[in-house]
């Protein structure tokens, strides 16, 4: 859908949106580093055939794997695939290495998650001499070059259309959709590519006999009223006609950063679930160290063998990147839920929320104090993290075998 110009390659004038996903980012990390994998189904997620599918390569993918998926079901759709546990610190040090590459371009990024971002080039034209496309290529060559793993670029008028241009392009592309092609890209996409279509509208427009864009856009919008209400009705309306007037946010802060494990077997067994907690305590300060970010809140989930789950929460005195602490008000949490002795346990999370960035983190402690040192001691570990992977260095208490790696 890329549109040509003669000798010019794609008409990407007024495409200053681009949408940067990186491939299978998690999978694409542990193939860097473990290149003899390359090729082969590899599946990145817990061992437990209860845990989920953090990433796949392609070639898993191929046998119907996707992310979210039980692992139980991966391991039958595709038995010869390799598990490798998630290195959580190695992700977010790749990424923040990936959003310098953006804001060495622009400072205009509004990140999505720790392998995407909404990227405005506008700004960035005249200083570059560069068109969007080349930009484009710009930025993929340098994440290949300094990461080693590939991303996809969607070039288009609006964070709508180049997101769905990323997606099309996957894996290692770049797609322009032209201003003057954004209909024709569009409307034979099926209704479930419009943002806010999930199962329910879907089967809505199903039974209007509404399946693709096209469809919606030629429908009345007082027709789609009736059906969806006045605000549903004129969204999905509008990104039918290729509107989608938001604008990049730049340095848009994550919402919560977190980890939750779901057990092989319920536990019983308050030390495992205090063994947990630390396990996910440290994860989720890697995920804040590696994010740039401190969290006000520490939120534990508690989901029992009935699935019926919990939550409890506790904002700090301070915010904080620190395992240590996020363990300490973690297991408080735990005690506090009042369960039973005899309360089965099929999940446990952690999760921080209240996020900004660490730079405003302003610390109050004194000189000494233990939480400074335990930062101090987070951080080393972080870097030896980066070099040899999550297990390299962990609690003892961790040091069993029994349970994956955080």
């Amino acid at each position: 859908m890329a549109h040509e110009r003669a000798g010019t390659g794609p008409d990407d004038t007024g495409c200053h949106i681009l949408h940067v996903d990186m491939d299978a980012f998690y999978a694409s990390v542990e193939l860097r580093d473990r290149p003899e994998l390359r090729g082969k189904p590899v599946i990145v997620g817990g061992r437990s055939r209860r845990s989920v599918v953090l990433s796949a390569t392609y070639e898993a993918r191929a046998f119907g794997v996707h992310s979210a998926m039980p692992m139980g079901q991966a391991a039958r759709l595709c038995p010869q695939a390799v598990i490798i546990p998630p290195q959580h610190g190695a992700y977010g040090a790749v990424s923040r290495e990936v959003m310098a590459v953006f804001r060495a371009i622009t400072p205009q990024v509004e990140p999505l998650a720790l392998d995407e971002a909404f990227l405005d080039v506008s700004g960035a034209l005249r200083r570059l001499r560069m068109g969007p496309a080349q930009i484009g290529e710009l930025i993929r060559a340098q994440i290949a070059e300094q990461q080693e793993i590939t991303c996809s670029v969607g070039v288009a008028t609006s964070k709508f259309v180049a997101k769905l241009a990323s997606v099309h392009c996957k894996p290692d592309g770049l797609l322009v959709i032209p201003a003057d092609g954004v209909l024709d890209f569009l409307h034979p996409l099926p209704v479930s590519a419009l943002w806010g279509v999930g199962r329910q509208t879907g089967q809505v427009l199903a039974r209007l006999g509404l399946h693709t864009v096209a469809d919606i856009a030629q429908t009345p919008i007082g027709s789609l009223e009736r059906e969806l209400g006045r605000a549903a009705a004129a969204h999905l309306s509008g990104l039918a006609a290729g509107r989608d007037v938001r604008r990049v946010v730049p340095g848009a802060q994550e919402k919560s950063i977190g980890a939750e494990e779901t057990f092989a077997t319920d536990v019983t067994d308050p030390e495992v679930i205090r063994r947990e907690l630390l396990r996910l305590a440290g994860r989720t300060a890697r995920g804040l160290r590696g994010s740039g970010c401190s969290a006000r809140t520490v939120v534990v989930k508690l989901r029992l063998a009935t699935f019926k789950t919990i939550t409890r929460s506790r904002t700090l005195p301070q915010p904080t990147d620190v395992a240590q602490q996020i363990y300490t008000v973690a297991c408080e949490l735990y005690a506090a839920a009042g369960l039973s002795d005899e309360a089965r346990l099929r999940l446990v999370g952690v999760r921080a929320t209240g996020l900004i960035p660490s730079s405003a983190a302003v610390s109050q402690l004194a000189f000494g104090d233990r939480p400074v040192s335990w930062r101090e001691a987070e951080r080393a570990l972080d870097q030896i993290a980066g070099r040899f992977g999550t297990d390299a260095v962990r609690p003892a208490i961790l040091v069993d075998g029994k349970h994956p790696d955080p």
